[in-house]
């Protein structure tokens, strides 16, 4: 990392402050940039590394040309009920159907609308009124969530793993997540997130995927994981 440039918004954060600490004990620069949708102006021909919220990142690595590394939004409904201990599907709008409710449904695109378990089709139109028909969806059966853990992933093995919601036993979530990460067969990015989730009933689940680069730490040590987050800004030759 050394003389390589670390990329975060200039607003304060705990999480994001902790990971610039890191990189720069690890010899890097870091670069707070405030208006991310224009060309930072110290950037020559170092490598860069962005971390970040969506808008931050998506819209700074086209300005700056980096390419990002995520997990593709299909894939949390392939991997199977033995990880999901639920039904996951990838839908349109304009496919749900009112025999699915109640049941959890989450944009593909983020922030698009609310995150949460809609009780019924009336509730749930009333949500996406305007938005396009076409527009994708993950919608997944009811599990109840009692804690829930966080794990950084890079080249299948775990960087780090917390608990950050709930009192469940860490080593039984890292047995989980290790026996994931040994069968798994569908095609995850080099560097991603995983977040866990535990119930008395199911056991350890697996709730969702997300990008390095966007994630909080969420308990994490930043010196452990600062290697899955640099991985996941591809630099073009």
């Amino acid at each position: 990392m050394e003389n390589e440039i670390l990329l975060i918004p200039d607003k304060s954060d705990i999480e994001r402050d902790a990971v610039a600490n890191s990189w720069i004990k690890n010899s890097g620069k870091v670069l707070r940039v405030g208006k991310f949708w224009e060309h930072p102006n110290n950037i020559n021909n170092q490598r860069v590394t962005i971390y970040g919220n969506d808008t931050f990142g998506l819209v700074l690595a086209q300005v700056i040309g980096v390419e990002l590394m995520f997990p593709k939004d299909e894939i949390i409904s392939t991997i199977g009920l033995k990880w999901t201990k639920r039904q996951i599907d990838i839908l349109k709008l304009s496919e749900v159907r009112p025999s699915l409710f109640p049941t959890f449904i989450k944009p593909v695109t983020p922030k698009t609308f609310a995150s949460k378990v809609y009780e019924s089709h009336t509730a749930f139109l009333t949500e996406i009124r305007g938005l396009n028909p076409s527009e994708r969806i993950i919608r997944s059966d009811i599990i109840s969530v009692d804690s829930e853990v966080r794990a950084f992933i890079l080249n299948q093995k775990i960087l780090d793993a917390a608990l950050y919601e709930g009192t469940a036993n860490l080593d039984s979530a890292y047995q989980f997540l290790n026996c994931f990460l040994d069968e798994c067969t569908v095609n995850l990015p080099k560097s991603y997130v995983l977040d866990l989730g535990y119930n008395n009933t199911d056991g350890w689940f697996i709730i969702e995927f997300n990008s390095s680069w966007g994630a909080g730490l969420n308990a994490c040590n930043p010196d452990k994981v600062i290697n899955g987050i640099r991985e996941a800004t591809i630099n073009k030759p």
